[in-house]
């Protein structure tokens, strides 16, 4: 395998703590996708995040943003400085030195991402911008790669998780606005000045990238129209109840007859489709594409971790494009051809997850007893048991069971055992349930 790549991160706070954590953690996964390893040799830090279990031996820690971005050891440079100046000219700096760039900055990207750009492809280096939207959500990459035979007619997304977290609490507490947005200080999910967030200049910097990678605009912050939710009373949510729908914080990008359209704004949702359930501090974000339909995008739009693994996938894409050999390119399997690991497949029988059983049960006295010590004798636990009312002229209800989690080989077994008392009828019915927890 090639030399490991370094890296050097500007900025190791929360994010640049969750990237480095990342970046450890998976180190030999990391280098099984990329070709080579991927180590962060040189950051610059105010204070260093001390809540990530990550390692600074083997780095140089500086206070000056040069020494980084212009050591020649160093191949890409993250950059997680927030803000637009400085931030600016960092950026401009590394690509003036040829080197790569990957940055989580929105703000960044949306006012001065023209300039940027251009800039990098003189350069002939990448400026990868995951982590911009969405936070972990790999929503760059569906739109410019997944979605690349698609005509992109629209994109709305809940692309702000702290103006997400007010209305959802708004709705299911009948809070006001001004008590909610306390409550999200107190718990860190929203800012001490929260205006960004709550008027919706967050959401209008992520929209107008994706705007450009849906319709091959250039970024256009400036035309996108906001509205906040600081006016949203408790009554609206109510009353926009009781007509099904939810009020969400969207943005949304349209392309028509006519132009395109920017806008970021509380909106009205039919409590049916899945952008409104979308709860809490999550992002999700819906895309309508001619050949594919809709498509949804959903999951931590922020936090350490989350943000930090959108920053290694750049990392990745841009390691696997640092040489013109095809070893480099991106695997058919995602993993290297020589990384692949022949790991063992389980057989159905082997399988563990939760179960429904439906049975016809005899509607006498102890039926259902030999049924659950059946169930007992082969460890399987019961977690919900349901007796319809029997069905009339019959003397046999149905019995409705779920159980915890078991391998089949003893759902199997109890299932002939249970088929074979006097007091049930025909077959026990058995449907798998997974419950796609996090």
């Amino acid at each position: 395998m090639l030399n490991p790549v370094k890296v050097g991160i500007l900025g190791l706070g929360t994010v640049g703590g969750g990237t480095v954590h990342v970046l450890q953690r998976n180190a030999e996964e990391i280098a099984r996708r990329a070709g080579r390893g991927i180590v962060v040799t040189h950051a610059c830090a105010k204070e260093l995040n001390k809540t990530h279990p990550y390692s600074t031996d083997k780095m140089m820690l500086t206070a000056q943003l040069t020494d980084v971005v212009n050591n020649p050891e160093v191949e890409i440079i993250v950059e997680l400085l927030g803000g637009t100046t400085i931030a600016r000219d960092m950026t401009l700096q590394a690509i003036a030195n040829g080197k790569h760039v990957v940055t989580a900055n929105k703000a960044l990207i949306a006012k001065h991402g023209n300039e940027i750009f251009a800039a990098a492809q003189e350069k002939g280096v990448m400026v990868a911008f995951e982590a911009a939207v969405g936070g972990g959500i790999p929503i760059i990459k569906a739109v410019r790669e997944g979605l690349a035979g698609n005509k992109i007619e629209w994109i709305a997304g809940i692309i702000n998780g702290t103006s997400n977290f007010i209305l959802t609490e708004m709705r299911d507490k009948g809070s006001d606005f001004a008590d909610v947005l306390a409550q999200a200080q107190r718990l860190g999910y929203a800012e001490k000045y929260p205006t960004f967030d709550i008027e919706g200049v967050d959401a209008a910097h992520k929209l107008t990238i994706l705007a450009s990678l849906a319709f091959g605009i250039p970024l256009q912050f400036d035309k996108v129209y906001m509205e906040g939710i600081t006016k949203i009373s408790p009554i609206d949510v109510q009353y926009a109840d009781e007509l099904g729908y939810i009020i969400k914080h969207l943005g949304i990008t349209k392309r028509t007859d006519n132009g395109i359209e920017l806008r970021v704004h509380p909106t009205l949702v039919p409590n049916k489709r899945l952008l409104a359930n979308v709860d809490g501090v999550m992002n999700a974000v819906l895309v309508q594409a001619d050949a594919l339909g809709q498509s949804l995008y959903y999951g931590a739009g922020a936090g350490a971790l989350p943000t930090g693994s959108a920053i290694v996938a750049d990392l990745v894409d841009i390691t696997r494009t640092l040489t013109t050999d095809p070893g480099n390119r991106v695997p058919h399997l995602a993993f290297q051809a020589n990384a692949l690991v022949d790991l063992p497949i389980l057989s159905i029988e082997e399988t563990e997850t939760l179960y429904y059983l439906r049975m016809s049960a005899l509607d006498k006295l102890g039926v259902l007893a030999h049924v659950t010590n059946i169930l007992s004798e082969n460890g399987i636990s019961i977690e919900a048991i349901i007796q319809k009312e029997p069905v009339s002229g019959t003397d046999h209800v149905s019995v409705v069971m779920l159980t915890h989690c078991v391998k089949e080989k003893r759902v199997n077994k109890a299932i002939q055992a249970i088929e074979k008392l006097d007091g049930i009828t025909g077959q026990v019915i058995r449907i798998r349930v997974e419950m796609l927890e996090g």
